[in-house]
């Protein structure tokens, strides 16, 4: 049997993200090392708070640019339609 493995540790585990791909990006690796099972109780826990810690942000991150988008309907942009042109 496998022993389970610690997780690195590194500054970027404290760090905040510098954009919201970024962050999905470490989010979807953390994802994969805790369903690959093989880190340690510690750097399982500690692998869980980090990426609690990047939902946050991309969750932030989304309702930000939700807002931007209903602040440009709301000063005069029409739905797209498809197909249609201006002409």
């Amino acid at each position: 049997m496998a022993k389970p493995r610690a997780a690195p540790l590194s500054p970027k585990e404290h760090a905040a993200p510098k954009d919201y791909e970024s962050a999905l990006a470490e989010l979807e690796a953390i994802v994969a090392d805790m369903e690959g099972g093989q880190l340690s109780l510690e750097a399982s826990l500690a692998a869980y708070k980090r990426g609690a810690e990047l939902l946050h942000f991309c969750r932030q991150q989304l309702t930000d640019a939700e807002q931007q988008v209903q602040m440009l309907e709301n000063g005069g942009l029409v739905p797209f339609k498809p197909g249609a042109s201006d002409e």
